[in-house]
């Protein structure tokens, strides 16, 4: 046991006085150790509920014989962070978190982890360390919050923010936003769409380092604290029979992954962690593979933004393993990849039924043929962009249009807003991406201000940054290069012509090539937003967002 390096021996006798010292007992030392990584804070309300979820994970590892010891990881609340210089911090977390939990783990020789998180950096943060560390690992997330009821209605953290842009274009009153304000997340818990926290959480199934409902079964239902245990209970199985991350996310795995995101339209961000988690397993992703994957899986679910439906309706109508058992209809999974169950993906999923149609589509009758997330290219994209096919209305599947030209988000909420974005317009925010912003931030705020403002299926947002899994409507990011590194992106001028072409994945800047390259000339790069602190020693590491913002040591 990795553990014998700090419990057992004459040598260790100092190591053991400190475990003493904890009030370990000679028995908890000769067990294995686990750590148990817990992202319990006060302000995110997807990690209020933690304790309860890792306590009952401590249980289930005593229960299998180990010695459960918990430390923490950090948490940002994207929710909170959006719209200000908060939401730069967002993303850089998840390296922050990997990173930590690798000194954690490496520093105090545990034997194995249950990593306890539930919203949106924690989980491929999370999933980037267990990669790293290679060594016996569960998930087990806090859950997903319940749908709220507004006005009769199912509503969610997306409509929230909807409602600002309504009432900005003078379609709600106040007392009707705070009406929002008070019933749109009614319990803690990952917000309650397909929005990135949840699409993590989710795809964490399909990769088989999560047990059958972790993404889907509400925070505050009494089987999301079984399942805690029988996470605890199956680490130390792995334990036993040696099962690894690196068993598990195989290239095949993350293949199935991918095709996972197209059926259950997932969170764009979806496109930047995976490469990251993947290449912490040693596997490459291409980006460019996620058309191919999506040309052939039919788009089955449609939770908000892109529909009416929610996770507690999913988690009703069979989770995440019907929809695999359905898409595994087409021959579409590989069934014999190795999960942390112990059993292969296959064995796991054979007798999960479809109990809904309307929430799960059978593959004979899918919202679309191809899936929910699409990867862009062009002379504005040359790299790639990602856009969320699944939530963009059938008018905006080609659009073209003028730019309008914001160099930052603040701008471009204000023109917005202001009423200075007209129909037909497609509005560019650059120097925004993972360099430039740094951090690159999600764009919530302004698609929210457009669909609040009635313009969802007339107006395009094209951005070097990202958007929240909560956006929707014609929002194309990840363009890359990003305009901090002159990719095209910087040499839009306002009034350039863009066209927009989703189904054959176009994104082109309707500009000469001699004018580009005019443009291209006069180029000079900006000066760093930050200087200091830990955003520029990321400003100064981050990769692109189509290599999935990984850091690199230059």
């Amino acid at each position: 046991m990795r553990s014998d390096s700090v419990t057992k021996g004459m040598q260790q006798a100092p190591h053991r006085s400190l475990f003493h010292a904890l009030g370990l007992t000679e028995e908890e030392l000769d067990r294995p150790l686990v750590g148990i990584v817990s992202s319990y804070n006060e302000i995110v309300p997807g990690h209020m509920n933690l304790d309860k979820i890792v306590a009952a994970v401590k249980t289930g590892v005593s229960m299998a014989g180990g010695t459960p010891i918990v430390f923490p990881a950090i948490a940002v609340c994207d929710g909170i962070a959006m719209g200000h210089i908060g939401m730069k911090y967002s993303l850089v977390t998840r390296d922050l978190i990997a990173d930590s939990t690798e000194c954690m783990a490496m520093a105090h020789a545990f034997d194995a982890l249950v990593m306890v998180p539930n919203c949106d950096k924690n989980v491929p943060g999370l999933l980037m360390a267990a990669a790293r560390l290679n060594i016996p690992t569960v998930f087990v997330s806090g859950g997903p919050m319940l749908a709220g009821h507004v006005y009769g209605q199912k509503r969610s953290l997306s409509s929230m923010f909807e409602a600002v842009g309504a009432h900005a274009a003078g379609k709600m009153t106040e007392e009707e936003v705070k009406e929002f304000e008070r019933k749109a997340c009614p319990t803690c818990g990952s917000c309650s769409g397909m929005y990135t926290a949840n699409s993590m959480n989710c795809l964490t199934e399909v990769l088989g380092m999560g047990l059958q409902g972790n993404g889907t079964i509400p925070a505050v239902y009494s089987d999301r604290i079984k399942l805690a245990k029988h996470a605890g209970m199956q680490v130390m199985e792995m334990v036993k029979r040696d099962i690894r991350p690196r068993d598990i996310m195989t290239k095949e795995a993350f293949y199935n992954a991918l095709t996972m995101d197209m059926a259950l339209g997932c969170s764009t961000n979806s496109m930047l962690h995976l490469p990251a988690i993947a290449h912490e397993a040693g596997v490459e992703i291409n980006m460019e593979i996620a058309n191919e994957i999506s040309a052939k899986t039919p788009n089955l679910c449609h939770l908000a933004p892109a529909g009416p439906t929610y996770m507690e309706d999913l988690n009703e109508a069979g989770g995440i393993y019907a929809v695999m058992n359905e898409i595994s209809k087409k021959g579409l999974l590989n069934l014999d990849c190795i999960t942390v169950t112990g059993k292969t993906v296959g064995e796991n999923i054979k007798d999960c039924v479809n109990k809904n149609p309307e929430v799960i589509r059978p593959v004979e009758n899918p919202y679309s043929q191809t899936g929910g997330i699409a990867i862009l290219k062009g002379n504005l994209a040359p790299d790639t962009a990602v856009v969320k096919r699944s939530a963009v209305v059938e008018e905006m599947m080609v659009h073209e249009g003028p730019a309008r030209v914001f160099d930052c988000e603040e701008d471009a909420i204000a023109a917005i807003k202001g009423g200075k974005i007209v129909a037909g317009d497609v509005v560019v925010i650059r120097y925004e991406g993972p360099k430039g912003g740094p951090g690159m931030r999600e764009m919530l705020n302004p698609t929210s201000a457009i669909a609040g403002m009635g313009l969802g299926s007339s107006v395009a947002l094209i951005t070097d940054g990202r958007f929240s899994g909560a956006s929707r409507g014609a929002s194309i990011g990840h363009v890359s290069p990003e305009a901090a590194v002159g990719g095209p992106i910087a040499l839009v001028e306002e009034g350039d012509r863009i066209q927009i072409d989703i189904p054959n994945n176009k994104l082109d800047l309707k500009v000469s090539e001699e004018e580009l390259e005019r443009r291209r000339a006069a180029w000079k790069p900006r000066e760093p937003k930050v200087t200091s602190g830990y955003l520029a020693r990321y400003a100064s590491m981050v990769t692109s967002g189509n290599r999935g913002a990984v850091l690199e040591i230059k």
